[in-house]
This record gives C-alpha cells, sequence and structure tokens, in this order.
C-alpha cells in the first residue's frame, strides 16, 4: 500500500501535465493520500505497508518502503495533512496553475517516498525530488529576491547533501548494504574511530538541511521568498527529512560518534534558539520572522536528539523529538499560509504597512492567533506538550548529589528561547491585527470559507494532538 501512497501524487503530476484540471487532480490526490495516510498511521504495524521490488542485483538495490517504527507513520501522517493544505492554500496565478499544483505534489511525493523508504538509495534520492521544484518555485514565482534566495537555497541544499550523501556511502560501505533495517541490525560492528568520522558528515549534512547553526542562513530568506505552498510543505515536512535521519540511522548506528560531538551540537543548537531567535526579534516583515522563527525552533528537536545521544536509554528523547517536529510542521505551516491570504488582502507583510487588520477580516485574525499562540508553546496545543516533553527527556538521569550535566544545563539556557518567541511572535500580532486600520488594512477582505478549510484542518490537528498527546505517542511505543 505504501507505494500507492508515494507514487499517487507522482501520477497526479503526470496527469496535470497532460492537461487534467490541475486544483481538481491536486485536491483528489491529495484528499485520498490523507485516507491513506491516516490508515496507514493507525495500522502502520500491519505487513501489507511493506514492500520491495528489486531493481538492481549487484549492488544490490531494491525499490522498498515500510514502517519500521511509529515515527515513519507520524512523518506520513504530517506530510498528508500539510500537503492538502497547501493544495488547498494555492492561489496560482494564470497560466501557471499546472506548475504551481504540480510542483506541491511532486514535493509531496520526494518527502513521503524519504519518509517510507527503507532502502538508503531510495531515502536519498526521494529527498533530492523534493527538492527540485522548491528551487524552480522559489526562482520563478518567489517575492522580494527570489533568485538570490533560489541560489542561496540551492548551493546551501546542494553542498549539505553532497556531505550528506559522503556519510551515508561510507556508512552503506561499512556495514555491507544498502537496506537501511539491516544497516540498524548491524548496528555495533563499527569501529569507534570510523564512527566519529561518519558522525561528524551526518551531522553536518543533515544539520544543513535542517538549519542547524551556523549552516542555517539559507532557510529564513528562503521561506521568505518561496510561494505560500512551498513555503508550508519545505518547512512543514520536508525539512523534518534531516532530524528524521538523524533519529533513524545516525543514533542508532553511531553512538559513540555522536558522543564524541555531544559538546559542539550543544553549542550549535543554542546558536539556533538563542542568536537566531533575537534575529527574528528584529525582523521587518512578517515573512521573514516567520522564516526566522522556524529556524530558531529546530533547536528544541535538536535538544531531545541531544538528550538522546547523552543517554540512548532515555524513554523521553526521541518521542519528544517526534512530536515536536509534527507540530512544528503543522503549526509554521499553517502560519504560513495565512501570511499569504494577509499579503493577497494587503499587498504587503511589511510591518510598517500593516495595523488593526483584524477589524476588517476577524476571522483571519482569529486563526492566526490560534497559529501564534501554538509556536509560543500555548497550553493546550501540540507545541506545548512538545516541548514539555523535550525539556523533561533531558532531566531523565537528573542527578542531585551530581549536579547538572552539559544537556541539563544547555535546557535551563534553551528555556530563555521560550521567552524570546513570545515577544516576537505577540510583537509581530500586534503590529498586523491591533491599532488603528491603515490604507492597506481598512478594507482588507476576510477569510472566505474556501480559506477558513486549509486553516481549519491545521488547527484541528493541533488542537487535537495538544488536549490527547497519546494519540501520536501512543505511535511511538
Amino acid at each position: 500500500m505504501l507505494p500507492i501512497l508515494v507514487f499517487l501524487p507522482i501520477a497526479a503530476f503526470i496527469a496535470i501535465l497532460l492537461r487534467a484540471p490541475a486544483r481538481f487532480t491536486a485536491i483528489a490526490a491529495s484528499v485520498a493520500n490523507l485516507a491513506l495516510g491516516i490508515w496507514a498511521a493507525a495500522t502502520w504495524q500491519n505487513e501489507c505497508w511493506n514492500f520491495s521490488l528489486p531493481v538492481l542485483e549487484k549492488p544490490a538495490l531494491n525499490l522498498a518502503f515500510g514502517m519500521p517504527d511509529g515515527m515513519s507513520a507520524v512523518m506520513v501522517l504530517l506530510s498528508v495533512i500539510v500537503t492538502l493544505a497547501a493544495v488547498l492554500t494555492t492561489k496560482a496565478p494564470a497560466g501557471s496553475e499546472r506548475l504551481h499544483y504540480g510542483s506541491s505534489l511532486l514535493i509531496s511525493a520526494g518527502a513521503l517516498g524519504a519518509f517510507a523508504s527503507t532502502d538508503l538509495f531510495f531515502f536519498y534520492a526521494f529527498h533530492e525530488l523534493a527538492l527540485i521544484p522548491t528551487f524552480i518555485m522559489i526562482g520563478l514565482f518567489g517575492r522580494g529576491d527570489r533568485r538570490e534566495a533560489a541560489w542561496k537555497i540551492t548551493i546551501y541544499l546542494g553542498v549539505g547533501s553532497i556531505v550528506l550523501l559522503a556519510g551515508l556511502l561510507w556508512l552503506s560501505s561499512l556495514t555491507g548494504t544498502l537496506d537501511m533495517n539491516k544497516m540498524i541490525a548491524a548496528a555495533g560492528t563499527i569501529d569507534p574511530t570510523a564512527q566519529k568520522g561518519i558522525a561528524a558528515l551526518l551531522l553536518i549534512g543533515f544539520g544543513t538541511l535542517v538549519s542547524l547553526f551556523p549552516f542555517h542562513s539559507w532557510a529564513a530568506p528562503a521561506y521568505a521568498s518561496a510561494p505560500a505552498p512551498v513555503a508550508m510543505l519545505h518547512a512543514g515536512v520536508l525539512k523534518k527529512f534531516g532530524l528524521y535521519g538523524l533519529l533513524r540511522l545516525a543514533i542508532p548506528l553511531l553512538p559513540v560518534g555522536l558522543q564524541a560531538w555531544l559538546t559542539p551540537l550543544l553549542v550549535l543548537l543554542l546558536g539556533n534558539i538563542l542568536w537566531v531567535g533575537l534575529v527574528t526579534i528584529s525582523q521587518k516583515r512578517l515573512d521573514g520572522m516567520l522564516g526566522n522563527s522556524s529556524v530558531m525552533h529546530m533547536g528544541y528537536i535538536f535538544l531531545a536528539i541531544a538528550a538522546l545521544i547523552a543517554m540512548p536509554s532515555n524513554p523521553l528523547a526521541k518521542p519528544a523529538a517526534v512530536l515536536l517536529m509534527f507540530a512544528h510542521g503543522i503549526s509554521i505551516a499553517l502560519l504560513f499560509g495565512l501570511a499569504d491570504r494577509i499579503e493577497r488582502s494587503t499587498g504587503s507583510l511589511d510591518f510598517t504597512d500593516l495595523g488593526g487588520l483584524a477589524k476588517s477580516a476577524p476571522s483571519l485574525a482569529f486563526l492566526f492567533g490560534i497559529g501564534a499562540m501554538a509556536s509560543i508553546g500555548l497550553p493546550g496545543l501540540a507545541n506545548f506538550a512538545g516541548e514539555v516533553l523535550v525539556f523533561l527527556s533531558t532531566f531523565q538521569n537528573y542527578n542531585g548529589t551530581a549536579g547538572l550535566n552539559p544537556v541539563q544545563i544547555t535546557c535551563i539556557l534553551a528555556i530563555w528561547g521560550v521567552v524570546i518567541s513570545a515577544v516576537y511572535m505577540l510583537r509581530a500580532y500586534r503590529r498586523v491585527f491591533h491599532g488603528p486600520t491603515v490604507k492597506a488594512t481598512e478594507s482588507a477582505a476576510d477569510l472566505t470559507i474556501a480559506d477558513r478549510i486549509p486553516a481549519l484542518l491545521l488547527i484541528l490537528s493541533l488542537l487535537a494532538v495538544g488536549l490527547y498527546p497519546n494519540l501520536l505517542l501512543n505511535l511511538l511505543k
């Protein structure tokens, strides 16, 4: 069944190229995939989700899909939810409908293929597939300095992918297989000296794809320039590929190597949370603020990963990372989608051009407010559950007599990021929606029913997981 989930968006893309109605085809494929994704998450342990098709004998290469654990199921669920919201949000200029909707479908297919692949070659290849439409859409249809942003993201992610490829090939040569399940079964056979070198390559490669400080400067300009569906899919879904790769491959296969780099990782993730957080406060446009906010929140997920590296038996660290990956993906997609609607209503995302929008667009203000509160970590929404679990995971091995260890000290410093995120998000909300109306906002149109549907889909996901985190945590047992 997983091949259907992965290749249905590609089939819909081909149908659109053959002049099938672009919006109808994309929505139909996304709705079908949402149903399949929910079914997959609910029954991920069923053998019907395993698939393998031999492609080459030597070296052994298989188009293989499966769900080794619930983490894959959660990532698939995140992908199909955000895909439908992104497709529904799409407002393509006349004459470019096929490219807009087709690009969203290809990004979705790449993310689904990467999360579902159990063969290392296709795990890597599907991610690279998703990057191609991302580059094209930013370069052709982005806002602002779109060409500069497109080149920057291409260079950064291209170099990061090459470094990652070197690490994956080294890992494959030592385990003698491309089958990720067999590689993990061979954990413990890799020499500690080699582990340190491979771990460095994977941290830099995956870290660049995730926008780990200081390899992060591509992300905010790219998201600020990208069309809304591309920003929603890349920031919300595709960027989780690097985190998923660290949890799926690096941590089980390279425990000694990663522990050697634990202290530098702690310093870098604080760069994400504190340095980028302060940069976010200084932003003068809503799209730039959201882009930097997305980079900042990656630091919290890296904190859970660091807790798992420091204590591989930590029962909370991996669930915390996966839960926050899901929550962040949903909330940032919601905010980018609504920011696009603000720009279409007012013609600007510059804070100096906005104000009092809540008077003419109360529904937009209410829904954006929920997204903002989720990003801050308001109780009852999924981000709160994820962040609390991250903080708790760092203190699993706390020993009062021994004092605080480096991960726990990092956690205490990282908590200040919660204050920083509240400052920039509440300031942005006040500037956009409160105060006297200005020329751009006094006659701005409110959300239509069609505009509210994708936002409500994402908000319901945040509320469901926020009010009952076990909805996802039960999948990770």
